[in-house]
């Protein structure tokens, strides 16, 4: 498994100039990463494809590095547990969630009684989902206990749309479905906005899907995400979509209207791409 811990901070609407440098400076990492040769000597990671370079596995050390990112080491886990007055979960203390960007900045904010969230989505693949599926949601659940702060759960049925062959009411029916599993795990109903992309996108929804549009070039899309020719321009636009919720302005009714409030984000090491 993995999975990754990563945290966005979102900009004050008296300076937007935030926002792009946020952006930028993970541009500048995936489109490096991704333009890097791979001649198969190097392990490929993606957010749709995974091949070790070797019959060992992946290399986690050397992805780590590669992307970015931090171990999450025994001190973190000591610091994690010393902050928030609880046991960390076996599938962090095991390893299972290996890697973070900023999850010392979160305890930061716990020890200042600052406000966060946690985001985390899905898209669906299926009528339920299966082990594999509820391993992020249980962990998310912890987080959302552990923290005691709001969780926001996107789920995409708009990306399933764009990358199968079905149609938007069979899209949104296996979204339903999915929604109903992810609601069994147990989240706070109080605490927690789960919405599917087509039916909430609000303005300020789109006002920062619009920012993170005007700020990512075509070019730099493909790059990272190997986009092709042949690829609809829906699917070149979706990645700005699964990044403005990282952002609590996309949401007003949630954090009334507060542009200011960071998040963390459980997801696996390969959505990285998709985080800003």
């Amino acid at each position: 498994m993995t999975d990754l811990m990563d945290s966005a901070t979102e900009p004050t609407s008296t300076d937007e100039h935030q926002l792009n440098g946020i952006i930028q400076k993970d541009l500048v990492l995936n489109e490096k990463t991704s333009n890097e040769p791979n001649d198969g000597s190097e392990d490929m990671v993606t957010p749709w494809d995974v091949a070790a370079s070797s019959a060992k596995g992946i290399d986690y050390d050397k992805l780590i590095e590669k992307f970015g990112c931090r171990k999450v080491d025994q001190s973190l886990i000591d610091r994690f547990e010393k902050v928030t007055g609880k046991k960390a979960h076996p599938m962090l203390r095991r390893g299972l969630f290996f890697a973070h960007r900023d999850l010392s900045q979160i305890l930061d904010r716990v020890e200042q009684k600052k406000p966060f969230f946690i985001y985390t989505g899905r898209g669906p693949s299926s009528g339920s989902l299966h082990l594999g599926h509820l391993i992020p949601f249980l962990f998310t659940k912890f987080l959302q206990e552990a923290f005691d702060v709001p969780l926001i759960i996107q789920i995409t049925d708009d990306e399933k749309f764009l990358w199968k062959d079905m149609n938007v009411d069979q899209a949104r029916k296996m979204a339903n479905e999915n929604m109903k599993d992810i609601i069994a795990c147990g989240f706070d109903p109080e605490t927690t906005f789960m919405f599917t992309d087509t039916k909430y996108m609000c303005p300020a929804f789109y006002e920062n899907v619009l920012k993170v549009w005007k700020l990512v070039t075509y070019n730099q899309a493909r790059a990272i995400f190997g986009f092709t020719n042949e690829d609809s321009i829906g699917k070149v636009a979706f990645p700005a979509i699964e990044a403005a919720p990282c952002f609590s302005s996309s949401f007003p009714h949630v954090f009334a209207g507060r542009k200011d409030i960071p998040c963390i984000v459980p997801a696996a090491i390969d959505q990285v791409w998709k985080i800003f």
